[in-house]
């Protein structure tokens, strides 16, 4: 749930269902055009849409054990020679693939400089760069993911749950709410500075009240025994 709000969030900011029509809105014009990368407004959402997909995808620190053989190795003990590299392998296209969507919807997709010695409608500059640049971007993001698997320990399944339906959900939709109040705010010639602070205060206090009617922890122990 928070990972498809994370992309809600882009996509009410973009105004628009085309992944096309995304990437075109954060085109590449100078260092300038970086603010039109949603990283930056739907910060956020970013950080939601990666937390999201690396859980989605199984990926330490998020690797919950499912089966006996998942406590020594998963599928380390089950398969050898080609079937054992074609598991690896899916592991990480699913990986690549969550890294690539974050680039188009996040990273500017292929934008990027290109060489100003050469012919801007050359080759080089209107397919060979636009590929390095997402690439780049892709290799990036999965260096991150990387570094996390071998920095953070495993999460608990209750850690895990905690994590999803307590933060990362409410604060998705929060974020959804507040980027509809800048987009229709914008359009309507509204005052942002007062008005979206107001739709974070509303916010806030939904997630208060959310928080304050659920069990905590020692009732819900007190109902189980």
């Amino acid at each position: 749930a928070a990972f498809g709000l994370a992309i809600v969030g882009v996509l009410v900011q973009a105004e628009t269902l085309s992944t096309r029509a995304i990437v075109q809105k954060q085109a590449w014009t100078g260092l300038s055009s970086l603010g039109t990368w949603y990283v930056i407004p739907a910060f956020v959402a970013f950080i939601i849409f990666l937390i999201s997909a690396i859980a989605e995808t199984n990926h330490p620190p998020f690797d919950l054990v499912e089966a006996e053989q998942e406590l020594v190795g998963g599928f380390h003990t089950e398969y050898t020679g080609i079937r054992f590299a074609i598991f690896y392998l899916a592991e990480f296209m699913n990986l690549i693939t969550m890294s690539a969507i974050a680039v188009t919807l996040f990273l500017g997709g292929p934008a990027g400089p290109s060489l100003g010695f050469l012919s801007a409608t050359g080759p080089v500059n209107t397919w060979l760069m636009p590929v390095f640049w997402f690439v780049a971007k892709v290799m990036v993001l999965l260096f991150g993911t990387v570094w996390l698997r071998a920095s953070l320990p495993r999460l608990r399944y209750d850690q895990l749950m905690d994590l999803g339906w307590k933060w990362l959900i409410e604060l998705a939709f929060i974020w959804v709410m507040v980027s509809g109040v800048i987009i229709v705010g914008r359009n309507e010639g509204w005052n942002l500075i007062a008005v979206v602070p107001l739709a974070l205060l509303g916010g806030l206090g939904i997630l208060g009240v959310l928080r304050a009617s659920m069990p905590n922890r020692s009732e819900l122990v007190e109902e189980i025994l």
